[in-house]
C-alpha cells in the first residue's frame, strides 16, 4: 500500500510539470527524482530484500553518479555537455538528484525486463533498451529547459534539435554495462506473484505520460514520435503480456 500511495505521489508531482515555470518546475523535477528514487529502492528492497536493494544503489546511483562526472569532464560516452545551476547543489559539476534519476528508471526497466523474457541476456539486453529509451524522452525535455545543455549538437535526431546522436548511443552503452551488473550481482530471482505491479505501472505510465506531455503541453511532438517509437519496444510488449495474463 505505501508503494502504490508513493507512486500516486509521483503521479501527481508529474501532472502539476507542465503546470509550473522557473524555479517551481525545477523544485518539481527534483522533487519527482527523488520520489521516484524512493519508489524504486523501496520495491527493490520489500520484493528482493535490503541486499538487493544496496546493490541497486551502489550499481546505478554510484555508476550513474561516476559517468556523468567523466562524461561532464571529457565528453565520453555521451558529448560535450554541462549541467546549468538549476537543478540544486552539484558535486564534479553533476547535479546531487541526477544520479538518483538513473536509479529511478533502471528498477522498473529491469523488473519490466524479467516479465518480458527469462534468458539472462536477452533480459539485460531488454532491460537496457528500456531504461536507454526513455532518454529519448528526458534528454529533449531537459534541453528545453535548460537544465543542462550540450556543447556539439550535431548530428541529432531528426525534429529534435539541441542533441547529439552520441547522447543516446552513449545511454545505450552505460544502460547495457549497469544491466548487466545488476544481472551479475541480482542474479534471477523472481518476485512472488503480484509484488512487481507498482514498477509495471511506473514503466506504463512514465511512457504514456510522456507521450502526452510531449505532444500536447511541452510543445515536442518530434521527440513525442521518438520516445514513443523507442520505449514501446519495451512498454508495448510489456502491457501486451500484463493484458493477456
Amino acid at each position: 500500500m505505501r508503494l502504490w500511495a508513493g507512486f500516486a505521489a509521483l503521479v501527481l508531482a508529474e501532472i502539476g510539470y507542465p503546470l509550473t515555470g522557473g524555479r517551481a518546475r525545477a523544485a518539481l523535477v527534483v522533487a519527482t527524482v527523488v520520489l521516484g528514487f524512493l519508489l524504486s529502492v523501496t520495491h527493490a528492497a520489500t520484493t528482493r530484500g535490503p541486499r538487493a536493494a544496496g546493490l541497486l544503489v551502489l550499481i546505478t546511483t554510484g555508476g550513474g553518479f561516476a559517468v556523468e562526472a567523466v562524461g561532464r569532464a571529457t565528453g565520453y560516452p555521451f558529448g560535450a555537455y554541462d549541467y546549468t545551476g538549476a537543478l540544486g547543489p552539484r558535486l564534479l559539476g553533476v547535479p546531487l538528484v541526477i544520479p538518483l534519476a538513473w536509479t529511478w528508471m533502471a528498477w522498473p526497466a529491469w523488473v519490466a525486463a524479467t516479465r518480458l523474457t527469462e534468458r539472462p541476456a536477452a533480459r539485460v539486453a531488454v532491460a537496457g533498451a528500456g531504461l536507454a529509451a526513455w532518454d529519448l524522452f528526458l534528454d529533449p525535455q531537459m534541453v528545453s529547459q535548460r537544465y543542462w545543455l550540450w556543447r556539439t549538437e550535431t548530428p541529432a535526431l531528426p525534429g529534435v534539435g539541441g542533441i547529439p546522436l552520441t547522447n543516446y548511443l552513449g545511454w545505450l552503452a552505460v544502460a547495457l554495462a549497469l544491466m548487466a551488473l545488476l544481472r551479475r550481482a541480482l542474479g534471477d530471482e523472481p518476485a512472488r506473484p503480484g509484488a512487481d505491479a507498482p514498477m509495471y505501472a511506473m514503466y506504463l505510465w512514465t511512457y504514456t505520460s510522456s507521450i502526452l506531455a510531449h505532444a500536447i503541453f511541452l510543445d515536442l511532438p518530434a521527440s513525442a514520435v521518438w520516445g514513443a517509437a523507442g520505449m514501446g519496444l519495451v512498454a508495448i510488449p510489456l502491457a501486451v503480456r500484463l493484458w493477456r495474463r
